[in-house]
């Protein structure tokens, strides 16, 4: 398909963990008149591509440079400093906060800490029975929607993903696919399930270890529920069986054993068929977050530069110690949505989105990543996609992160 004049294809959208790659932005005017073939959360994600361009420090407006020496000032006199990485921003601008945190011997964490924190811990002691969401789409003739609908928040996964398109081992699509939904309290799945089967929250843990019971042909001492057992039996049946659950706040409430009795589940089904265990994530570039501090530190989030070196601290990671008071200065980057409340003596700096609307000493306005920024940023199944820019906008947030580590660098280095 050819470029129009005001048409950029093959745009990514972070409106959720989809990461869609086939948005076609219609710009007009300098602004985003249309995001097509988004879904509401995209549309929404876009907006009309107009951001703030401010830069304030310490209640007036000021140049950017003065506000990165304000910055790099505050920061740099801090005795312990959070980084937070913003859901919003590239795996660029990770890089370059992380940078800074290894800097000030400080703390970074991401929104995961207090989101995700049960699934990743999970994953540490299990391991993971992983899939990309391509492989679900053409191979998996068995999925089982664990306690969510993706047409709720992931308005997309169901036409480009599963079940609806054709794939290389389903040719007819939804027809080729027998639909589970698992409905555990008030938490249900797909509406046009071909089989349905609902369990009490109380019931869900032991649901799951009747069913990996059942596919190891073992008791665990009473008969086991017929539901159970058919569903045992459809997946056993499987040439790819997806277990597919919400990981997200939102989604289903919290139980921290779900992750990983979900996993052991999809482990043992592995004995006897194809299959695999994937969490749907939420909007942004959040998974990015994780890889980038994996690739960086060893560690997906709260991780503690305090002794030179990283330490992995998930229990007392960025939220427990700002809710702690033991924070005295604070660096977002990104939007502050989701950053850990740090005590009243505690000092911020926000580089991100609309940075300037928040509470905060000192702001410095950047583009949005995949709207005025290019990047790169990872989809819900771990796959890094690359960001495309309709528009341009304030200065990019990797390049405003990477010249207050600078600063902070000579700060630290005294007169030359």
């Amino acid at each position: 398909m050819s470029q129009m004049p005001g048409l950029v294809e093959h745009v990514t959208c972070l409106g959720c963990g989809c990461s869609c790659d086939d948005i076609v932005v219609a710009v007009r005017d300098g602004r985003i008149a249309e995001a097509r073939g988004a879904c509401a959360l995209g549309s929404s994600w876009f907006g009309d591509g107009r951001v703030p361009a401010i830069a304030r420090a310490h209640g007036s407006a000021t140049s950017v440079d003065a506000a990165l020496d304000a910055a790099a000032s505050l920061l740099g006199e801090a005795r312990r400093a959070l980084v937070f990485l913003g859901a919003d921003i590239s795996c660029e601008t990770q890089r370059a906060a992380v940078g800074v945190a290894d800097l000030l011997r400080g703390v970074v964490d991401s929104v995961s800490a207090t989101t995700v924190a049960p699934a990743i811990l999970a994953a540490q002691r299990r391991g993971r029975v992983g899939a990309t969401l391509g492989e679900i789409r053409n191979r998996a003739d068995c999925l089982v929607f664990w306690g969510t609908d993706p047409a709720v928040r992931y308005p997309r996964y169901a036409a480009r993903y599963a079940p609806e398109p054709a794939g290389l081992f389903v040719p007819n699509g939804r027809r080729s696919r027998t639909l589970v939904a698992v409905d555990v309290g008030g938490a249900r799945g797909p509406v046009d399930a071909d089989a349905r089967l609902r369990l009490s929250p109380e019931e869900e843990l032991d649901a799951i270890a009747a069913l990996r019971a059942a596919l190891a042909g073992r008791s665990l001492g009473r008969p086991i529920d017929p539901a159970l057992a058919g569903l045992a039996r459809t997946l056993a049946a499987a040439r790819y069986a997806a277990i597919i659950y919400d990981a997200e706040p939102g989604g289903l409430p919290l139980e921290p054993g779900r992750a990983e009795s979900l996993t052991a589940l999809g482990q043992q089904l592995n004995a006897v068929t194809r299959a695999c265990v994937t969490p749907l994530r939420g909007g942004g570039n959040r998974v990015g977050a994780e890889s980038v501090l994996l690739w960086q530190t060893g560690y997906p989030m709260a991780v503690d530069f305090s002794r030179g070196h990283p330490r992995f601290r998930p229990d007392d990671g960025g939220a427990a110690l700002a809710g702690a008071g033991a924070i005295d200065a604070v660096l977002i980057v990104g939007r502050a949505l989701g950053a850990p409340a740090a005590g009243g003596a505690a000092r911020s700096v926000v580089i991100g989105p609309a940075a300037s609307d928040a509470p905060c000493e000192i702001a410095i306005d950047t583009g949005v990543a995949g709207v005025h920024e290019g990047g790169t940023a990872f989809r819900m199944d771990d796959v890094p996609l690359p960001l495309r820019a309709p528009l341009p906008g304030p200065p990019v947030a990797a390049d405003l992160v990477s010249a207050l580590a600078q600063r902070i660098a000579a700060r630290r280095a005294g007169p030359a």
